[in-house]
């Protein structure tokens, strides 16, 4: 069965950063466009950035603009988010996907996405 295998999560003070990397192997990643989600604990899961396949493009979150930044390597089969200025409500499990629908992202619909990984937990502490 395919799913992602996010990693790079971990411990972080306000204001650092963390690499995530996430990957699938057995998927060509550059057929998809790739959505990152995360959720706190008893919040909802929210889409926090999405790498368009076409142009590889990127959109983000209100909550993370200027801050995150999303690239893919199809020849590697990863796609990163890169997060700095991190802060404590950053915090939750992250999660990639890849939308099923769209090669274009437009939005985080989660019922367009699929073979999520596990996620990796950040955590943004003072």
């Amino acid at each position: 069965q395919l799913q992602f295998v996010e990693s790079g999560g971990g411990l972080v003070q306000p204001g650092g950063s963390l690499r995530l990397s996430c990957g699938a192997p057995g998927l060509t990643l550059e057929d998809y466009a790739i959505g990152w989600f995360r959720q706190a604990p008893g919040k909802e899961r929210e889409g926090v950035s999405c790498i368009s396949s076409s142009d590889e493009s990127a959109t983000y979150a209100e909550s993370v603009k200027g801050r995150f930044a999303s690239v893919r390597d199809n020849a590697k089969g990863m796609v990163y988010l890169q997060m700095d200025s991190l802060k404590p409500e950053d915090t939750a499990v992250y999660y990639c996907a890849a939308n099923l629908m769209r090669r274009r992202c437009s939005g985080w619909l989660a019922h367009e996405f699929g073979y999520w990984g596990q996620g990796t937990q950040v955590t943004v502490y003072s």
